[in-house]
């Protein structure tokens, strides 16, 4: 299986969450479990897909508190052996978040949410500048603090691969060519995302709320480039 596509279950409860994955069945390895999903089951349904079904679990929980909360936290979530988890970017989040992680566990820094735009940022009295160039700071900045990959958008992917040391990247705010997009502002398309330099894209809406789920996610799949 291509897991390259990442499903996010953004659905209601754990039920509902069980009930997709049995729909895409065999075409998708990997899933996101979001904030959202939390206090529906959330981490139930990651333990399910993970021991049961033998899935992939991305863990969007983008922790940020102080530095022993944030590793309290991590060592914690760390017991349901979880593939990848959010943090935001900040530099001590992600030194904390490292120190909590063990040895399996992936680390992925939030650089800038792909539901921002520079006049939310002048909103929430972010740092002036071109929101791009931020975006690309942040993501050097959490790698020298040991980050294993970052979450941003594919518009900003193809500048974070070029960095010195560049890790894992993971690109939510991907939309197939046609599809509504909702609340991100910073959008792609899956293949166009992946020729950037993205790891790993996130899809939800446009899978889970298609009439055939698993054949939405089998042509997100098929538009995607070959792996070198």
């Amino acid at each position: 299986m291509d897991d390259r596509l990442i499903v996010a279950l953004d659905v209601p409860n754990a039920l509902a969450g069980l009930d997709l994955a049995g729909r895409l069945g065999d075409a998708v390895s990997f899933y996101k479990i979001g904030l959202g999903m939390l206090t529906g089951g959330g981490l139930a349904l990651a333990n399910e897909l993970k021991q049961d079904h033998g899935k992939r679990i991305f863990l969007d929980m983008k922790l940020y508190d102080i530095g022993a909360t944030v590793e309290a936290a991590v060592r914690g979530l760390a017991q349901f052996d979880i593939d990848l988890l959010t943090v935001h970017g900040d530099p001590h989040v992600v030194r904390a978040a490292k120190e909590g992680a063990g040895a399996d566990m992936k680390i992925l820094a939030v650089t800038i949410l792909t539901s921002l735009d520079r006049a939310d940022l002048d909103a929430g009295l972010m740092r002036d500048g071109d929101l791009h160039d931020l975006t690309v700071e942040r993501a050097a900045r959490a790698f020298e603090a040991g980050a294993d990959g970052v979450i941003c958008s594919p518009r900003e992917a193809a500048a974070i691969r070029a960095l010195p040391g560049s890790r894992l990247i993971v690109t939510p705010g991907v939309r197939p060519a046609g599809a509504a997009p909702g609340d991100q502002k910073r959008t792609q398309t899956p293949a166009a995302a992946i020729e950037a330099g993205a790891d790993h894209i996130v899809v939800g809406r446009p899978v889970w709320q298609a009439v055939d789920p698993r054949a939405a996610a089998q042509a997100i799949l098929a538009e995607l480039p070959p792996r070198l």
